[in-house]
């Protein structure tokens, strides 16, 4: 594993029970959006999927927000994927981190959008807008994904065409790595649309998803409860719709207590 962060200063401000971990890489998207990655603590541990409490020293106060871990179970590193806001509480100054620069993380992980909270199952949709994609670029990197479904197909629409970028990284990535690509092989399928601009497939996913035009693109069934699992993430407005399109198909929401044909996320970034 890689060192702890070492800056004096913001070290000795940090509450304990507090990772103080280092920025090693940064890379910006857009005017919107960016990743980066930071040293893992030795001892912290989750589920791909989860998301844990990230923040800053902010005039000398931590600053905390909820941001799924982009980066699957196995990694050495931490990802995250984050939308750059003006004046948010901590985008605003996340989105000038360098290599280098200390991010400071809480030692509990946690979130519904893992495997475990899920029936046994053929095909999982991954339905996501913007950084909604994040846990799944966890997931999609975790062999136990394949191990438990025939096919996985990842959902992912942003407004504008640059904004798809990241996921198909993590697709190219995967092709090209040693052993995951033999993992996965051809179960997994990426299902991008943009809504703003023009691209071979447009439209908001719960439009795309109601009409069945989905379902056509990707040449699969219609939803069926018996072998089809879901995950959400994005605003509390395609939450909301895209669980209602769900359950109108059969299908029942889990949780980590109770495991069902579909999860959703509730951790929001600011």
């Amino acid at each position: 594993m890689n060192a702890p962060a070492t800056n004096p200063e913001i070290v000795s401000a940090i509450p304990a029970g507090v990772y103080a971990e280092t920025v090693t890489a940064v890379q910006h998207y857009t005017d919107r959006l960016f990743r980066f990655r930071m040293t893992r603590p030795q001892d912290f541990r989750f589920r791909s999927g989860e998301f844990a409490m990230i923040g800053l020293m902010v005039e000398g106060k931590p600053v905390y927000r909820a941001y799924s871990i982009a980066s699957p179970a196995w990694d050495e590193e931490l990802e995250f994927f984050s939308i750059k806001v003006p004046d948010g509480p901590l985008t605003q100054h996340l989105q000038n981190v360098q290599v280098g620069d200390t991010v400071l993380m809480r030692k509990k992980s946690t979130g519904t959008l893992v495997n475990d909270a899920l029936l046994p199952g053929k095909r999982l949709y991954m339905f996501s807008t913007g950084t909604g994609i994040a846990p799944f670029a966890s997931l999609i990197r975790d062999p136990e994904t394949y191990e438990k479904f025939e096919e996985v197909i990842l959902c992912h629409t942003t407004r504008d065409v640059a904004e798809l970028k990241y996921g198909f990284d993590l697709i190219e990535e995967i092709k090209n790595h040693e052993f995951l690509s033999e993992v996965v092989g051809d179960k997994l399928k990426h299902y991008a649309t943009v809504t703003r601009e023009d691209y071979p497939f447009k439209g908001r996913i719960t439009d795309n998803i109601r009409s069945g035009k989905m379902f056509t693109d990707l040449g699969v069934p219609p939803l069926d409860p018996a072998v089809d699992r879901g995950m959400i993430c994005g605003s509390a407005a395609m939450l909301k719709e895209t669980k209602q399109l769900l359950i109108d198909a059969g299908l029942n929401e889990g949780a980590n207590n109770k495991p069902g044909e579909f999860v959703i996320e509730r951790a929001f970034v600011d």
